[in-house]
């Protein structure tokens, strides 16, 4: 937080970090007059003053645009001295998202975020947890013969899951799975044998990964979500179909994290409750 100062303390701070900001930049006088349009005792005069007068706004913001600052940072108004397009590109970014299993920027991801808890809510069913059967089932029609090669990758990643140091919270639409196990929507023509196996296996890995693995569903219909993950305190990764938005400052990945935790708090079915649920499903459908 920036403490209130008197005037001479904060030009005395504007002409140190002006200099500081010249240093780093490698810039004289005479280069930082010419890109200000000033003459260069006016430089000089900025940066060997001893009074308490701070130059005119404009004066100001010229230096920041020249030195590639911000301009409250020049004035101790801020202690960040990057501008505010420099902080904006370090805390959201745009990355593409391709509709395949082998997703390497992901996997970064997960690996940059071991120790932390992840939490995901997938666009669907959670990739890493499906059946190579319902895997050929979703992907083949479009990755065609590196189909296999990327149903392996997926393979890969649950089996570094369970030797990661991550917990895991999943939250999802209950709707989703009611409408796999009923054949709906996405899913009407999924055989219903692929559906039995994948419900199967959805009840094992609920039972052998929990409590590091944890799924929830909410009722859709109270709260909603788009596909997210959040990397521990690191980052949350917005889902848009053809590129993910990543956020990395603070204040936006606890409020996606306060988000998650909502979702959770709501859900219909908890973790605990889960195997019990996908054995009645199971049971529904003959």
């Amino acid at each position: 937080m920036i403490e209130k100062t008197d005037k001479r303390s904060r030009a005395a701070l504007f002409r140190r970090r002006l200099t500081e900001a010249m240093t780093k930049a490698g810039m004289s006088q005479s280069a930082l007059a010419r890109a200000v349009g000033v003459d260069r005792s006016t430089i000089s005069q900025l940066l060997t003053g001893a009074g308490a007068r701070l130059p005119n706004a404009q004066v100001v913001a010229e230096c920041a645009a020249a030195l590639r600052v911000s301009a409250d940072w020049l004035l101790g108004l801020s202690d960040r001295p990057e501008s505010a397009a420099e902080l904006l590109a370090a805390s959201l970014s745009l990355t593409e998202a391709p509709r395949a299993l082998v997703d390497e920027q992901i996997f970064a991801w997960h690996q940059e975020a071991a120790g932390y808890k992840i939490r995901h809510v997938p666009a669907a069913l959670p990739d890493m947890f499906k059946t190579r059967a319902m895997l050929e089932w979703e992907y083949a029609p479009h990755l065609g013969r590196t189909a296999h090669q990327a149903i392996g990758a997926s393979e890969d990643r649950l089996n570094w899951m369970r030797g990661s140091t991550s917990d895991y919270e999943i939250a999802m639409p209950l709707h989703e799975m009611t409408s796999f196990a009923r054949a709906e929507g996405y899913y009407a023509r999924l055989p219903r044998a692929v559906r039995e196996e994948q419900i199967d296996r959805f009840h094992s890995l609920s039972e052998q990964l929990y409590p590091r693995l944890r799924i929830y569903l909410y009722d859709a219909q109270r709260v909603f979500s788009a596909p997210v993950t959040i990397f521990g305190p690191l980052l949350a990764v917005l889902y848009m179909g053809h590129n993910y938005i990543v956020f990395r400052d603070s204040e936006r990945v606890q409020a996606v994290t306060r988000h998650f935790d909502s979702l959770v708090r709501e859900a219909e079915v908890t973790a605990r409750d889960l195997p019990a649920f996908l054995g009645q499903l199971r049971l529904q459908m003959g």
